[in-house]
């Protein structure tokens, strides 16, 4: 059998931030849904691609003899997250999830929350006439032919699983990104209104400040309900929790 292992779940900064402090002598496995290219990380091994479902999560912890996960994925992938929840119940191995936490109002913003990225797409229509959106590649196809209003798409690369925008155009660019960019890019494209998820941290903060300081309404797609696991949101908590519950 494998040595005990320690399965990150990533796509986030936090996630990658947690893989690179473990000890090169654990055994750390950092998985990624496969959406983008991974960058490599020194003494983990990184997989890519799903795991089929919560029962499939549950046998691939079994048979790798993994000993704890950290849940570190967005902080909308709610599938993931609940099937991280359940597989982790079945095989009984303990689960910490790691995030930030959310982002909040400020004085001057102006936010209109939904649930739902079709819901944010139909609130777009109704008050701009271009939108900025900030959602992720897998959330592109509602907009694809959505007429009603023009979208800026932005994405980490680009890809086939792209479906093209009938009136709207895609850029690329993975965070952190600067206050005076996105200031510019919204400036550029004449924004009127920005599309974001709740992700919460600095690395796409910039938008939320940039809509403030121009006095644009951010569409704020709120968070799905939280998993049944001890959270934490700093990397140094995360270690901790691996010490207490590994006996590092």
């Amino acid at each position: 059998m494998a040595d005990p292992g320690l399965l990150i779940l990533g796509g986030t900064t936090l996630g990658a931030g947690l893989a690179h402090l473990t000890g090169p002598g654990q055994r750390v496995i950092y998985s990624l849904a496969g959406r983008t290219k991974a960058r490599p990380i020194a003494h983990v091994i990184t997989r890519s691609g799903g795991f089929g479902g919560a029962e499939a999560l549950a046998a691939y912890l079994a048979g790798n003899n993994i000993t704890a996960v950290v849940d570190a994925t967005h902080a909308h992938a709610a599938e993931i997250g609940r099937n991280s929840e359940i597989a982790c119940r079945m095989a009984k191995v303990p689960l910490l999830r790691l995030e930030e936490p959310p982002w909040q109002l400020e004085q001057g913003d102006y936010w209109i929350a939904v649930e739902t990225i079709v819901q944010a797409r139909d609130v777009a229509v109704t008050m701009a006439a271009r939108t900025f959106v900030t959602t992720g590649r897998q959330d592109m196809m509602p907009f694809a032919s959505e007429m009603g209003c023009w979208w800026l798409a932005r994405v980490i690369a680009p890809g086939t699983d792209l479906p093209p925008l009938a009136n709207g155009d895609y850029i690329f660019g993975r965070g952190p990104f600067e206050l005076a960019d996105e200031t510019a890019l919204l400036r550029k494209f004449e924004i009127g209104a920005v599309i974001s998820k709740n992700a919460g941290g600095a690395a796409t903060y910039a938008k939320i400040a940039a809509a403030r300081d121009l006095a644009l309404p951010v569409i704020m797609i709120s968070r799905p309900p939280p998993v049944k696991a001890q959270t934490v949101s700093t990397t140094d908590a995360a270690i901790v929790w691996l010490a207490l519950t590994l006996g590092a």
